[in-house]
């Protein structure tokens, strides 16, 4: 039987099968393929498509491609919802995972949302039992962080240095999410978020970046290719986007959800499905008055899309960063093997995805080492200390080692330095000449 049309026997071996890669990649695809071969279903693991709406902007899969395998965590929490947290969705996950493998369902989990794949792999959240709730009237801890929130940065600082000053030194003082999340915690457990943090990382199988692996053998695809091929790819897909309707999908989402929060001035492009990738980026056109020209308005649009591209091609590179520096560099021994699959070439699909994936887990099924080898982890580099650093000359707080590297070689350190030396130059010009002035008055005889 070929590989690409076998189908394996029921069974949860392996645990669960992971899918990473950049957006644009086809990890859908194959998501699809492996559930209807191995009598799997799919956990979606995106930010965005849990909530209702924005369908062809967050590219949620369509009604045909759901029938053809049974799909969780799509569209079901409100839009107006902004405070669904991560801990949310890793708790909904375990409980669908637990939920196959009593059924002898294979967990298939993918999306481009690679920390929420992360909580699931690993123990690297603290969880305090107050989640969020998924309907905006309702109360909660997300309520209480929200409005931790509007305090503001410094002010949620300073009352995190009183109770967690472990925890307030590695975060940024403006970063307000993050604080008021740890404020959360204290407030819910009565211990410090910072001590939560090195137990768990402190337990057998734990490291650096969190606690242990959660599931024995799990198989992990990384579906990635050549960077321009993909950018090409995912301009494209940009195109098709707007073929299927994305400017109306977005007027339609404006007026019904955005534009009274934009009268009332409590828009937050930070919060929930409205910090979406794509929606941001047409705020201009979004928000223009009726009264400007017909070349106006689509000078704007024409921005967004261009916006949208640009922003879009990052986002992937920023998902391959990650599967790098937490799979290929996590500096632990309880790291599961991440197998390589090239989607440069679509048009070669099934011979260089399906198949190669398919048969990967089918010896992984019967307890047999695959013929493909997992990619060669790379080489475990320190890992960056999240020390705090001060930059006098751009008065900007620097939290990480690496961050502040960086940031001694970027354009804007480096010009500040040179506008120092400059100044620095001028006044030793200033007072030389100062100097030699009062001499030369001094040799001047009175008269």
């Amino acid at each position: 039987m070929a590989a690409a049309t076998r189908v394996l026997q029921k069974g949860i071996k392996p645990s669960l099968v992971v899918i990473l890669g950049a957006t644009g990649t086809g990890k859908s695809k194959l998501a699809i393929e492996i559930g209807k071969r191995l009598n799997g279903e799919i956990i979606s693991a995106d930010s965005m498509q849990v909530y209702k709406g924005l369908d062809i902007i967050t590219n949620k899969v369509t009604e045909e491609e759901q029938a053809q395998c049974h799909h969780h965590m799509i569209s079901f929490v409100d839009p107006l919802v902004s405070g669904y947290t991560v801990v949310d969705f890793r708790n909904k996950a375990l409980s669908l995972i637990e939920d196959m493998h009593h059924r002898k369902k294979l967990p298939v989990i993918v999306g481009g949302t690679n920390y929420y794949i992360e909580s699931i792999l690993w123990k690297v959240l603290i969880d305090t039992g107050q989640g969020s709730d998924t309907e905006p009237e309702k109360g909660g801890g997300a309520d209480s962080r929200a409005g931790l929130e509007k305090l503001g940065g410094p002010e949620l600082h300073r009352r995190l240095k009183e109770v967690d000053p472990d925890m307030a030194a590695i975060l940024h003082p403006h970063d307000s999410r993050k604080i008021a999340r740890s404020l959360q915690v204290y407030m819910d457990t009565g211990v410090p978020h910072s001590r939560l943090l090195e137990e768990q990382r402190g337990q057998d199988g734990g490291d650096c970046l969190g606690g242990p692996l959660r599931f024995q053998d799990p198989c992990i695809f990384w579906l990635n290719g050549k960077t321009n091929v993909l950018d090409e790819r995912l301009d494209k897909r940009v195109d098709q986007m707007l073929s299927l309707g994305l400017i109306d999908e977005l007027k339609d989402f404006h007026l019904r959800f955005n534009e009274k929060m934009i009268k009332e001035s409590s828009q937050n492009y930070q919060h929930g499905i409205f910090q979406s990738i794509g929606f941001k980026e047409f705020h201009e056109y979004l928000t223009t008055s009726e009264n400007i020209s017909q070349e106006e308005r689509d000078k704007l649009m024409n921005k967004g899309i261009e916006s949208l591209k640009q922003v879009t091609r990052r986002y992937a590179r920023k998902q391959n960063k990650w599967v790098r520096n937490r799979f290929l560099k996590r500096p632990a021994s309880n790291v599961p093997p991440v197998y390589g699959l090239d989607v440069t070439d679509v048009t070669n699909w099934e011979t260089t995805v399906l198949t190669p994936a398919l048969e990967i887990l089918d010896c992984l099924q019967k307890g047999e080492q695959p013929s493909a080898q997992p990619i060669k982890a790379e080489g475990v580099e320190s890992r960056n200390k999240r020390s705090h650093h001060m930059c006098d000359l751009c008065e900007k707080v620097i939290i990480g080692d690496l961050e502040w590297t960086a940031h001694q070689k970027s354009k804007n350190h480096l010009y500040q330095v040179r506008k120092k030396r400059k100044s620095e130059q001028a006044t030793d010009l200033d007072t030389k000449h100062a100097k030699h002035q009062n001499d030369c008055d001094k040799q001047v005889p009175a008269l």
